[in-house]
């Protein structure tokens, strides 16, 4: 059979990752409207304070594996086999470490309730480490609709645990063990389409060859981890656990926003950039394309996010999260960006550039903890403001790395970018004001969704976008041109 051309490949990825983001997402929101009613605020604070811990310690065994193995041209038994094994010793070394550190994290917040329970959180990123291999040969070969199954399967066991747990009085052990039960799922999913099974012939001597590649990574992930979870850290310290929680719950629905998008991008950019790694010409034609496409659906979600934040946050989880709807409308104009910074790096390490990755991710981290020191005085709308400009401004560092790798012009990115974002921005602020004076939750937010909605694809289809022609042609499963 003739393989599919790389266009169809990508369209088939964008549309499976898609779609399987979407339904994790509308799944992350039915369970996670159950799981606020049933629980309080210091009930999410209190697993939010460990969520970096748990995260870094991920990340170390991860080892920036399923990267280096993606970017190996061919990896065979050998290289899943060292990183099935050298992953699993390193996860069983860090729960060790974390657990004996348990009381340290505990009398850090003042919160002896802490140990038993970061115990417990910290056995999923073990029973994690075990599904890497697989994970890495699914993501190398594109198999975007197995992982969807995966993900959607996890999340609806995981939910129903979650919710049966807190129905029942557990408060955050219910989501401390819905946590471990998604993991456990997808991590016994992984083997399953993967087909590949570890052998007890325990070789690392692959691991050298992808060490200097996987340890940028490593360095990377930990830096992307603490800098995604500072604000946890930092309102744990200074903060009470009812303000952490309103962070928490307003950051988990930016998350499900831009996560949606940037799963999307993510799970095809890397394999497709590092097939043609060897066509400059052709990676800058794919990348601007992607770019595109990545403007052309984060701007208008995440906007659109911010302008319906308040109805959405009261509709599902009653008005106690009110204070979080404020929040969230500031960290979705934040989450707009994130997909495409996304696209960004994952050019960068197609092209086997880690260490730029690493030394960008690390710039931009030390950046926002100064800022962060110095503004938690004034409060956290200050931080976030400031915060939202850094991610913005940091774009065009990205920008410069991305032009001397495939000889991007500033004026083709923000050709391809600039479009969508002023459009969005427009229609969300107009309807804003439109829609201001009505006072009914429900028809406001109906309102502003069909609103915004409507008019951005009736001015793309006026406007001969190819970008939404060939989604709509794609979606309707004609040819795309």
């Amino acid at each position: 059979m003739k393989e599919s051309s790389l266009k169809e490949k990508t369209a088939r990825g964008l549309f499976w990752g898609g779609f399987s983001n979407g339904i994790q997402q509308l799944l992350n929101l039915v369970f996670g409207i159950f799981l606020a009613r049933l629980l309080d605020r210091s009930d999410y604070g209190m697993v939010g304070l460990l969520t970096v811990f748990s995260a870094v310690a991920s990340a170390l065994q991860e080892g920036g594996f399923i990267s280096a193995l993606t970017n190996k041209k061919q990896a065979d038994h050998r290289d899943y086999n060292a990183v099935f094994w050298f992953s699993t010793l390193c996860s069983i070394t860090f729960y060790l470490i974390l657990f004996f550190a348990a009381p340290l994290i505990a009398d850090f917040y003042r919160i002896p309730e802490l140990v038993p329970l970061s115990r417990l959180l910290f056995l999923g990123f073990v029973i994690s480490s075990l599904s890497i291999a697989p994970r890495a040969y699914l993501f190398k070969h594109l198999k975007i609709k197995e992982t969807t199954i995966i993900s959607i399967s996890a999340l609806c066991v995981s939910g129903v645990v979650g919710i049966t747990l807190a129905a029942n009085g557990f408060a955050y052990w219910g989501l401390a063990v819905q946590s471990l039960s998604f993991v456990s799922v997808v991590t016994l999913l992984n083997f399953y389409f993967a087909r590949w099974r570890p052998s007890l012939s325990i070789d690392l001597r692959p691991i050298r060859s992808m060490i200097g590649f996987s340890s940028k990574l490593i360095v990377t992930n930990i830096v992307n981890i603490v800098n995604n979870n500072l604000f946890s850290m930092i309102l744990g310290k200074f903060y009470s656990a009812h303000e952490v929680g309103d962070f928490t719950q307003a950051n988990k629905w930016n998350g499900m926003g831009h996560t949606l998008i940037t799963n999307m991008i993510n799970g095809i950019a890397q394999p497709v950039f590092t097939s043609i790694s060897d066509d400059r010409e052709r990676q800058l034609a794919v990348f601007r394309k992607l770019l595109r496409f990545t403007a052309f659906i984060s701007f208008p979600a995440m906007f659109g996010l911010s302008l319906i934040a308040r109805e959405l946050i009261v509709i599902t989880i009653t008005e106690k999260w009110l204070s979080s709807a404020y929040i969230l409308q500031l960290l979705c104009i934040w989450g707009a960006f994130i997909p495409i910074s996304s696209l960004f790096s994952n050019l960068v390490i197609s092209r086997g550039h880690s260490s730029v990755y690493m030394w960008n991710t690390i710039g931009i981290c030390l950046l926002q903890l100064v800022t962060a020191c110095a503004l938690y005085p004034f409060g956290m709308q200050w931080m976030l403001r400031a915060f939202v400009a850094i991610n913005i401004g940091w774009l065009f560092v990205w920008f410069r790395f991305v032009h001397l790798e495939i000889g991007l012009m500033l004026k083709d990115m923000l050709k391809d970018i600039a479009p969508y974002l002023g459009l969005s921005a427009l229609l969300t602020i107009g309807t804003h004001y439109l829609t201001r004076n009505i006072e009914n939750l429900y028809l406001s937010m109906g309102t502003k969704i069909v609103t915004v909605a409507a008019l951005y694809a009736l001015i793309l289809w006026r406007l001969k976008s190819v970008i939404f022609k060939e989604s709509i042609q794609f979606l309707l499963k004609k040819k795309i041109v």
